[in-house]
């Protein structure tokens, strides 16, 4: 736990980890008149402590505070997340006011008022006082991205359609690997990314690889024992799958990469045009980004506790190659 000063306030910080169906969002951040993830999980926790925004924008509250959460990664329009984490700097006196008549913590408290409020596209995986030093954007260590293909023209399963791209043609797996593994490494990703303002497209990917995924069953048969019926197989079974881990992501990175790997895969670009993008950062029309509806933020991962402070120094410096 971290007490921090904001004016005359205490203020504690709480780590959040939730998960989302980012079809119905217009994205993680806060925008006027659009509904977001940020937006939607901050009204509620200014429903909870007492503050609350009018149409008219203005704050009426009964604390001077506002609900501000900082976020891993800033999920664009449609992008889904089964992991995503976040944090809050609440004024510990009303953190312990959201226990009400409860005989919990006040994270705790807190917890349970927002799985309530939330709606059922935003779920709260958990709540819990951060460590010190911690920072959901820059102690973050690294990011895990699924991008998910139905190709050949199968019928794609109509319960997977907002998290599956459908594709007519099939597509050359090895030359998209090829292509795609000369992005392993610290490399300016300006050809498939925007910078941040005052940023760079500078960013270091630990992993980039494209997969069949097989025909799994769902439930397993017992050794010596027949199968007796229809053994379903798992819901990704015959996708194809692009795993992709880096220490952040710039702008529009993943699906840009994913749109031109499909270019590669789909014969109407070569492998060394891809390698050239890399070589030669520059945003032009061949290289914009895909569908968002196939994306999914998959993990944060962060270093042990006594290291969240050095890591997030060290990501806040701008980077160069």
């Amino acid at each position: 736990m971290e007490d921090r000063q904001e004016g005359k306030m205490s203020l504690v910080r709480v780590r959040m980890d939730l998960a989302y169906d980012g079809g119905g969002f217009h994205g993680w951040a806060r925008q006027p008149g659009l509904r977001t993830v940020q937006g939607c999980i901050e009204h509620a926790l200014s429903l909870i402590t007492g503050v609350h925004r009018s149409k008219d924008g203005i704050a009426h509250r009964r604390v001077v505070w506002e609900p501000r959460l900082v976020v891993a990664g800033r999920t664009d329009t449609g992008v889904h997340a089964s992991h995503q984490v976040a944090h809050l700097d609440i004024p510990a006196a009303v953190l312990q006011a959201c226990r009400g008549h409860m005989g919990v913590d006040g994270v705790l408290a807190l917890e349970r008022r927002l799985r309530h409020l939330l709606p059922a596209d935003i779920v709260l995986l958990g709540l819990s006082m951060a460590p010190t030093g911690f920072d959901a954007r820059f102690s973050a260590l690294e990011r895990t991205y699924l991008y998910r293909v139905s190709q050949g023209g199968q019928p794609g399963d109509p319960r997977m359609r907002g998290y599956v791209l459908d594709l007519e043609g099939s597509l050359d797996l090895q030359a998209m690997n090829e292509a795609v593994s000369v992005c392993i490494g610290l490399h300016d990703f300006g050809s498939f990314a925007r910078p941040n303002p005052g940023g760079t497209t500078i960013r270091k990917v630990l992993a980039a690889h494209w997969d069949l995924v097989p025909n799994v069953n769902l439930f397993e048969t017992a050794p010596g024992q027949s199968a007796v019926g229809y053994l379903p197989t798992f819901m990704e079974s015959g996708l194809t799958v692009f795993r992709i881990v880096a220490d952040a992501f710039a702008h529009n990175m993943v699906r840009s990469l994913v749109a031109a790997c499909i270019q590669v895969g789909q014969g109407r670009r070569s492998v060394q045009w891809f390698a050239d993008k890399v070589a030669h950062p520059l945003r032009e029309g061949s290289t914009g980004p895909i569908d968002a509806r196939g994306l999914t933020l998959e993990h944060v991962a962060y270093p042990p506790d006594d290291q969240l402070a050095e890591r997030a120094q060290a990501i806040r410096a701008r980077r160069t190659l």
